[in-house]
């Protein structure tokens, strides 16, 4: 199949199956859309106290806010680089009011409870920190040319401390985990304590098996590419050329014939099934177009 036949075949899933947000995803990067309808769409995900549920983590159906679904908002606004958003203000203020008293944002909250959701998310309590998502976002914070400002507030200071004491550890102990020290080593600035850290982070990711080497790995494994999406990504330097292209082939491969890439887990439903592939396809286009090959 050459490029043209798979971009035409994903085209044609994305515009079929996926969801408004990522139909928009994909026309921004690939057919001269604007990051307005693309934040237009993801704004319907946000609720009045600036956190975003609806789903948009599709393994959490309920409406109200939690935080890896602001996370993922986060993401989306860091992707488009549209830091000076509007939503913005509501996502600080949510984070601000789920900050726990010694720190650290809670994995998810209880409310999804009442609502369809993967096994994975069975919650028991609101009020236990968790490194993920705390991690990710606050390095996704210090991205943003407001940094310097935030950082400053009581908050985000207890939430920073949380993060260096969650990563005293030897080690991260599995992917989740180990994206979060990523990307608060990505964006913090040099001491001793990052560099200690830092050391720690590239042990474990040069140990067999955290970083999955067979394209045609099974299961719910994080292979090459879900570590290395684009050229300069941290972990790219525990890869080879000829590895990026023995996986960037079978990326190619694994394409179903309706055109969309599959996901590697179980889904809450079908829908929440095809709002994933959705979203993964755009991912796939966008690490096949940064490596060349589309």
């Amino acid at each position: 199949m050459s490029s043209t036949e798979l971009f035409e075949n994903a085209r044609g899933f994305i515009y079929s199956n996926a969801r408004l947000l990522d139909r928009q995803r994909f026309a921004y990067w690939f057919e001269g859309g604007s990051k307005g309808s693309v934040l237009e769409a993801l704004a319907a995900y946000q609720n009045e106290d600036g956190g975003f549920g609806h789903a948009l983590e599709p393994d959490i159906r309920c409406p109200q806010s939690q935080p890896v679904p602001t996370e993922q908002a986060l993401i989306i606004i860091d992707e488009l680089e549209a830091y000076d958003t509007e939503l913005m203000s509501g996502i600080i203020r949510y984070l601000k009011s789920i900050t726990l008293s010694e720190g650290g944002l809670p994995l998810a909250f209880r409310s999804l409870m009442a609502y369809p959701h993967a096994p994975w998310w069975i919650t028991e309590r609101d009020d236990m920190p968790n490194l993920n998502p705390t991690g990710h976002i606050l390095g996704l914070l210090m991205k943003q040319p407001r940094w310097a400002e935030w950082s400053q507030e009581e908050w985000i200071q207890r939430n920073l401390r949380f993060v260096w004491q969650a990563m005293e550890k030897p080690e991260p102990e599995e992917y989740h985990e180990g994206v979060q020290w990523v990307s608060i080593l990505e964006h913090a600035p040099v001491t001793p304590q990052t560099s200690q850290a830092v050391e720690k982070l590239d042990g474990w990711l040069a140990k067999k098996g955290v970083i999955e080497r067979d394209p045609y790995a099974e299961g719910y494994v994080q292979k090459i590419l879900d570590w290395v999406a684009s050229p300069d990504s941290y972990a790219a330097k525990f890869v080879t050329t000829e590895e990026l292209d023995l996986h960037l082939d079978a990326m190619i491969k694994q394409q179903l014939a309706d055109g969309g890439w599959p996901i590697s887990f179980p889904a809450a439903s079908p829908l929440g099934e095809l709002e994933w592939r959705g979203s993964l396809t755009v991912d796939r286009l966008k690490t096949l177009r940064a490596f060349g090959k589309l």
